[in-house]
């Protein structure tokens, strides 16, 4: 079992000349999103949101190896 959960995916072609994929996801009942370049899913962001604010987000790396892989299947 995924200890998340990817509740919602956009995939922005050619924003500015590239291309990025942005994963909303549930971790632990929290609210979280990761922002990858699309051609080699490299992390550009995460966030965490909490108390109606947005905060940059700190993942263990097998996590974010974990929806890499999950972001990479479904693109």
């Amino acid at each position: 079992m995924k200890p998340y959960e990817i509740n919602h995916m956009i995939i922005d072609d050619e924003f500015d000349g590239e291309e990025f994929v942005t994963a909303n996801f549930t971790h632990q009942n929290k609210d979280y999103s990761i922002t990858f370049q699309k051609a080699d899913l490299e992390i550009m962001n995460t966030w965490v949101f909490e108390e109606g604010t947005s905060l940059p987000a700190n993942l263990s790396d097998h996590m974010i190896e974990l929806l890499r892989e999950d972001v990479k299947k479904r693109i």
